[in-house]
């Protein structure tokens, strides 16, 4: 399951955009506590599959929305490990920035406002990285061995959150297995997301900012209040306003393409199911993923592509047609594959 943690500044309209995500109405009381919402992420092809295999059960995919509450701390560092402790658990990250006007907080400061959330970031990260440097270094001069190659990644960590660079921007970092556990706020994927007045549509223009980094602009207030009414309702206002898609939808494909997620499809005991996975997935950890006998007894997969499969108008049809494959345990997997296992054990 996807997990999307939301952050931003007070008066960033967090909550709201909590709201316009999740379709829940939200009262002030609720800030206080952590705000999570698991919702199904919309496939079109999950129900389209269901129509065409009339399963007895259809899974869609998962996303969870994370907003954590406002902590109550006497001592205000205490508050604040406590919040990146849990944000640290996400796979990404939606950074709420506040793009509209407000009484009480001016005309908006969109790039001074995401540079400050910037460097507190850095900062959460700069704390673990420098503590862990100490304990190895400390470790070494009592006599214990030390993991080198650890040791100069969390150094090259270090270099550049002193120059002020978010992790997520250096590759090799990213990919070092050995830092995936120190779970760095900073190298987490980031989505920008710019919470418009009701009027504005389109992202500001901020050089350096909308340029380098991913971003999306949306209109929380008039999206949240959007969410609260039924579909075919709020389809009129979609039109009107020139949204295509609700907020929700919006924000989790761009989340899958910052994660670099795609999903394949299984139809199998009365059930069709959407799995997500990383690009470049072989279809022996894909098995993984379904279960773990399926990779101990792989044997192969049979697979037909989603469009292959609805040209053909059935899966007797698609096999008549040599569009069914039978693919080793290298196979990439593509998004929309839908894929029956093959195993022994």
């Amino acid at each position: 399951m996807m997990k999307l943690g939301i952050i931003g500044l007070p008066g960033s309209g967090k909550t709201t955009i909590f709201s316009a995500l999740t379709r829940r109405s939200i009262h002030d009381s609720g800030k206080e506590k952590d705000l999570v919402a698991t919702l199904p992420v919309p496939d079109a092809r999950v129900d389209r599959l269901t129509v065409l295999f009339k399963p007895k059960k259809t899974v869609f995919a998962r996303v969870e929305f994370l907003l954590p509450g406002k902590q109550q701390s006497s001592k205000p560092s205490k508050a604040e490990q406590s919040l990146w402790a849990r944000i640290r658990e996400c796979d990404a990250l939606i950074h709420v920035i506040r793009n509209f006007s407000q009484s009480g907080f001016g005309e908006p400061t969109a790039y001074e406002d995401f540079s400050k959330l910037h460097q507190d970031l850095l900062l959460a990260d700069l704390m673990v990285v420098e503590k862990r440097i100490e304990r190895l270094e400390l470790d070494h001069r009592r006599g214990k061995k030390m993991d080198l190659a650890e040791y100069e990644l969390l150094k090259e960590c270090l270099r550049n959150l002193e120059n002020e660079i978010p992790l997520r921007k250096i590759k090799e970092i990213l990919e070092a297995p050995s830092l995936k556990g120190y779970s760095l706020i900073s190298a987490k994927p980031m989505l920008l997301l710019f919470n418009n007045d009701d009027e504005v549509e389109n992202l500001p223009d901020i050089p350096g900012l909308t340029s380098e980094e991913t971003c999306m602009a949306i209109r929380g207030k008039l999206e949240a209040e959007l969410a609260q009414m039924e579909p075919e309702e709020a389809k009129e206002f979609l039109a009107e306003f020139n949204i295509r898609s609700s907020a929700m939808d919006r924000v989790i494909q761009k989340s899958f393409e910052l994660l670099g997620l795609i999903s394949f499809f299984t139809v199998v005991h009365g059930e069709v199911r959407a799995w997500p996975v990383k690009k470049d997935t072989a279809a022996l950890d894909a098995a993984g993923e379904v279960h773990t006998d399926m990779k101990r007894g792989f044997i192969r997969a049979e697979v037909v592509s989603y469009s292959d499969l609805i040209d053909s108008g059935s899966y007797q049809e698609a096999k008549k047609q040599g569009m069914v494959r039978l693919e080793g345990k290298d196979y990439t997997v593509q998004d929309g594959d839908i894929i029956n296992f093959r195993f022994n054990i």
